[in-house]
């Protein structure tokens, strides 16, 4: 997968819009954090650490915690807790044999060469140090895809090399893992129907601008509006309240 681009093009992250669409994200990252269960004196690595909010819940064990992030905006928000965060791309992490443990959330599927950056979440561990993540796997926003694809082939637009997520499954990412020299603990995928404070026309702002890139304005909202409409049927209730249809890939393995 060396060919594939690092990064989804388009999608431009902004602490204060992701507060206000995504704020169910770190919260429901506490589970995972409780399954890494840091230890006062540990180093550990907070990979796609975003506005730092998880990244502060981990320090609170007396842990060091470095965060590492893509978006510089998102950096500056974690900085601004206090935290150490740094400008940083999980394909080529700057560390070796430094952190006692690597820990991950709903950051992972944003990362398409998943080779490299499992081969530099092993280098950065120390042996015997531990991988414990959380993000998107088979299944997951299976519906929102198909909406957004229908949108844009309804245009002639394909959505294949805009598709901006890998979602795996638990086979392919233990095989990814072994072959990297990890030896797992315990992988699941985990379904979990999600909330949406702000409906789907907000998470849709938040996560969805891949599909988009590059398109006149007045057909990037056509093909909003054409993939609400198509998810109202199966992801709103009858009051108007949204719920994304998630399915959590959970990981623990040891380097």
């Amino acid at each position: 997968m060396n060919d594939v681009p690092h990064n989804a093009p388009g999608q431009h992250w902004q602490a204060s819009g992701y507060a206000h669409h995504a704020d169910f994200v770190p919260a429901l990252g506490e589970e995972v954090a409780a399954l890494l269960a840091p230890n006062a004196g540990e180093r550990i690595l907070d990979l796609g650490c975003g506005d730092g909010r998880l990244t502060e819940v981990l320090a609170k064990s007396g842990a060091t915690v470095i965060g590492v992030d893509a978006s510089p905006d998102m950096v500056e928000a974690a900085r601004a807790r206090g935290l150490d965060a740094r400008v940083v791309d999980a394909h080529h992490l700057p560390f070796d044999h430094e952190f006692d443990a690597v820990f991950s959330n709903a950051a992972l599927h944003w990362m398409l060469n998943h080779e490299a950056v499992i081969a530099s979440v092993h280098r950065a561990l120390k042996p015997g140090g531990r991988f414990v993540a959380e993000f998107g796997g088979h299944g997951n926003v299976a519906a929102i895809c198909t909406a957004l694809l229908a949108a844009l082939q309804a245009r002639g637009i394909s959505g294949k090399a805009r598709f901006p997520w890998f979602f795996p499954t638990v086979e392919e990412y233990s095989t990814s893992l072994t072959a990297a020299g990890f030896t797992i603990d315990s992988i699941e995928l985990i379904p979990r129907p999600t909330p949406l404070p702000t409906g789907m026309a907000g998470w849709l702002a938040t996560f969805a601008n891949p599909f988009l890139h590059g398109l006149e304005e007045e057909v990037r909202e056509a093909i909003l509006d054409n993939a609400v409409d198509l998810l109202s049927h199966s992801l709103s209730d009858s009051h108007g309240n949204w719920t994304a249809d998630y399915v959590r890939l959970r990981l623990k393995a040891y380097r």
